[in-house]
């Protein structure tokens, strides 16, 4: 890949019984909706420019329970889409079970594993978060009055105590000293849609010193966004660029490019390479938000040390520990 820089009730059914044009595209979305304004919303996006560019038509679904993985990989692939995007790991395991049973079918997992030497008609894309989340903590501590900082994930994974841990390496890059205050939403998924338990850990991290918090936790991070913006303290949001709910407040947000990965997902088709992708800083998969509404908060020197880091990062000159290779952190006790 080049990378250039309701439930599923009568109305889903319906949408899905109406049968597809050869090889249309497909996107399934994880729990928390497709305007999250974040990772789903990004991935919603992606298919939105594929559309207007190629005028080309996708199908997609917005699940609101486990059971309807399944439900809408199966109905999806019986009725000829392909590719069948999915967005978040908790497809995994369902897609393993699924694609044998299509195998002129294409399946794409974003930000899960299927094993490509079991699975020849998937593809993996996964991000190295622990750069971009470096990134935005180092902006984090150079932007901290008070030396404490936060992090408010949303289920606790590995995936989320990888963006927690890159984060708290950048911060600790800046200011050894520094103290990092994370706190993960839930165990399960609803943990990526309650706004209101965002607010009430985002207080609590506020209560304790916090004047920059980190959001990564899909909808619920509005709620941490909306708190800070309130309490006049600093956020950074995630995925997408939430830069603008918030102008002035934002700090940055660490950009996961699903987007990108979505648009050329649905640009192969039938076509599209399968196997194991890694989209990291040198891909330009992920990185850190710079525009009119954030532009007065990073000066020039933040920016140039920041984009130093990048370079070193590409370069190797900078290692940033990736939690979910040892489910270890050298900056941060979970």
């Amino acid at each position: 890949m080049s990378f250039v820089r309701k439930t599923l009730g009568s109305v889903a059914a319906l949408a899905l019984s109406a049968g597809a044009a050869l090889a249309d595209p497909a996107l399934i979305y994880d729990l928390g909706g497709k305007f999250d304004k974040s990772f789903n919303e990004a991935a919603f996006n992606g298919a939105q420019r594929w559309a207007e560019e190629t005028g080309g038509e996708f199908r997609d679904i917005e699940i609101q329970s486990e059971a309807q993985r399944e439900q809408a990989l199966r109905r999806f692939a019986e009725n000829g889409f392909n590719p069948v995007v999915t967005t978040g790991f908790s497809y995994s395991t369902i897609i393993a079970n699924v694609a044998p049973d299509y195998p002129d079918t294409k399946f794409v997992t974003i930000d899960g594993y299927v094993d490509p030497e079991a699975h020849p008609n998937v593809l993996s894309i996964l991000f190295s978060e622990h750069e971009g989340s470096f990134l935005v903590g180092m902006l984090a501590a150079m932007a901290s009055e008070s030396g404490t900082v936060g992090f408010v994930g949303g289920m606790d994974i590995p995936l989320i105590r990888k963006f927690a841990c890159g984060y708290a390496q950048g911060v600790k890059a800046v200011n050894a000293d520094a103290t990092i205050i994370s706190n993960m939403t839930g165990t399960t998924p609803a943990a990526w849609n309650d706004p209101v338990k965002g607010s009430e850990l985002a207080k609590a991290q506020i209560s304790q010193g916090a004047d920059v918090i980190f959001a990564a936790a899909g909808g619920t991070g509005l709620g941490v966004l909306q708190t800070a913006a309130d309490e006049g303290i600093l956020s950074i949001g995630v995925d997408s660029n939430q830069n603008y709910l918030h102008p002035g407040s934002v700090l940055t947000s660490m950009l996961k490019r699903v987007d990108v990965a979505v648009y050329e997902a649905m640009s192969a088709g039938e076509e599209l390479e399968t196997g194991v992708q890694v989209l990291g800083l040198a891909e330009e998969g992920v990185g850190y938000a710079l525009d009119e509404n954030n532009a007065e908060l990073i000066g020039d020197e933040m920016q140039a040390a920041v984009n130093e880091a990048q370079a070193k990062i590409i370069d190797g000159e900078i290692t940033v520990h990736d939690y979910t290779s040892d489910d270890s952190c050298p900056a941060l006790t979970f």
